[in-house]
């Protein structure tokens, strides 16, 4: 443990710290957490002296991660998954069911809200805890164990997994509104070629990689996380793809791509899982998708 340490760091603090970490600004994060900002500060600061680290460079802009602080922040997303999923697994042994839903980057799609509708309606008893993920597990954790079923995009590594496509939605090239491509009604996958793209960090699932790269690889800014691809583009001036029919930040567009491959809405679930419940939702999440 780091020198500075002296006291276990409580798993409230750890959320804390990843809210500030996501949202890079802690006015916006207290307002996340439902808390005035002064005590969130504290928080965060009592937890950089506990670690003997700086977890964060200020700035009247916001924040930023230092080394120690992603480190932390990859580390405490893993712990506060698995809490999470502990308190689901000891409430379905005491007789409350229970069910952990993986969500990749955007919770706001509709076939989300009419499968949790339809799960409420069919399963009025069971607590569904949602996992949302950044982009760096298109398995939203079904390998380690964190979630039962995941609504995410393929493509992936499907080896031990069950996965069934829901929808397909073509991809577009995210632009910013100033860029000279961005009049253009559709684009070639060559017009792309020499630009900066946002990537994914190392150890990412490849054929996720290929597939967001357009089957070519790329340079660019490492992001994880929906809003870092966003303003990648925004401040960078990079390239990315993304589905089409999403609403973009002022100042940013998406120009359809229509030679490559469109992306997959999935459900997956670890092959062999004996749980109904998974089960259930997979074909409740199906039926939604189909509405």
């Amino acid at each position: 443990m780091p020198a500075g340490y002296r006291r276990s760091v409580e798993l409230r603090t750890l959320r804390y710290f990843v809210a500030v970490a996501e949202e890079l600004h802690f006015g916006r994060a207290a307002r996340r957490l439902h808390l005035s900002q002064p005590p969130l500060s504290r928080a965060v600061k009592q937890l950089e002296a506990d670690l003997g680290a700086l977890l964060f460079v200020r700035s009247p802009a916001g924040v930023a991660l230092t080394p120690a602080g992603t480190v932390l922040l990859a580390e405490a997303r893993t712990l506060l998954a698995r809490a999470d999923r502990l308190r689901v697994r000891v409430g379905a042994a005491a007789g409350r069911a229970g069910l952990t839903v993986g969500i990749l980057g955007d919770g706001t799609d509709p076939g989300v809200f009419r499968s949790a509708a339809a799960h409420r309606r069919d399963h009025p008893g069971v607590d569904v805890l949602v996992r949302e993920t950044d982009l760096t597990d298109p398995t939203c954790g079904l390998r380690a164990g964190l979630v039962d079923v995941a609504l995410t995009r393929a493509p992936f590594d499907e080896d031990c997994l069950a996965v069934r496509t829901l929808r397909s939605d073509p991809v577009g090239a995210v632009l910013r509104a100033d860029d000279p491509l961005a009049r253009r009604e559709r684009l070639r996958p060559a017009e792309l070629d020499g630009r900066r793209w946002f990537r994914f960090p190392p150890g990412t699932d490849p054929r996720w990689q290929a597939f967001w790269h357009g089957g070519t690889e790329r340079e660019g800014p490492v992001v994880r996380g929906v809003q870092e691809c966003l303003q990648a583009v925004l401040w960078n001036g990079t390239v990315g793809l993304a589905p089409l029919g999403h609403d973009l930040p002022a100042g940013l567009v998406v120009v359809p791509v229509p030679d490559l491959a469109p992306s997959r809405v999935v459900v997956a679930w670890n092959e062999g899982a004996a749980d109904p419940l998974v089960r259930s939702f997979v074909e409740t999440a199906t039926a939604a998708y189909r509405a």
